[in-house]
C-alpha cells in the first residue's frame, strides 16, 4: 500500500510544496505554495475546495498503469488511471466535497522529437478527460497540448492557479 498521499513524496523547498515528476501532495494549509515544474508531455492536475480550504496537485507521466503494474503498486501517482483517484480520495478524506472542487489541468504537450510515434502527451490528455467524463468532473480551466513545457502552481490561501511558460506567468483559476 503506498503512503498518505499527505506525504508521498513531495518536499518543502524555500516555503513551497514541491510535486516531483510521478508525485503529489494534498494540503489543507491555507499559508502553503504547491508547484510543479517541468509539465512537458506530463499533466498536472490541481484541485481545491474553496469551502474546506483544501487542494492538491498531481504530476503524473503516463497515461495508463497496464503498462507496468508493479511500478503502479509502488507509485501511483506515475500513471492517470492511479494517480487521478489519488487525488481525490485524499482531498475527500481532508473535507473536500466533489460538487465544489475546482479542477484546473495544465501540459500534455508534444515536446519529444519522436516523430509522432508515441504521442504521450496527446494520450495522457485522452485518457484524463476520460477519467473526468466517467467520473461526471468539469474542468475548471486548462491549458493543454502545444509543444512547450509549462510550470503549475496552487496557492492554498484562495486556490488560485497559474501557469508559467518560457518566463511568462498567467492565473488560469480564477478568471
Amino acid at each position: 500500500m503506498p503512503p498518505s498521499p499527505t506525504t508521498y513524496r513531495s518536499t518543502e523547498v524555500a516555503g513551497r510544496i514541491v510535486v516531483g515528476v510521478a508525485d503529489i501532495a494534498l494540503c489543507d494549509d491555507p499559508s502553503a505554495i504547491v508547484v510543479t515544474y517541468a509539465l512537458g508531455s506530463c499533466i498536472g492536475v490541481s484541485i481545491y475546495d474553496p469551502v474546506a480550504r483544501v487542494g492538491g496537485l498531481l504530476h503524473f507521466m503516463l497515461p495508463e498503469s497496464k503498462i507496468n503494474v508493479e511500478k503502479a503498486g509502488q507509485t501511483p501517482a506515475m500513471f492517470a488511471d492511479t494517480g487521478v483517484p489519488l487525488l481525490f480520495k485524499g482531498a475527500y478524506e481532508l473535507g473536500a466535497k466533489k460538487e465544489r472542487l475546482i479542477v484546473i489541468a495544465a501540459g500534455g504537450a508534444e515536446v519529444l522529437a519522436d516523430d509522432g510515434h508515441f504521442k504521450v502527451g496527446s494520450r495522457n490528455r485522452t485518457m484524463l478527460r476520460k477519467l473526468f467524463w466517467k467520473n461526471n468532473i468539469l474542468l475548471s480551466a486548462d491549458d493543454t497540448g502545444g509543444s512547450i513545457s509549462r510550470t503549475v502552481i496552487l496557492r492554498m490561501s484562495d486556490g488560485e492557479v497559474t501557469v508559467r511558460t518560457k518566463g511568462k506567468e498567467r492565473t488560469l483559476w480564477p478568471t
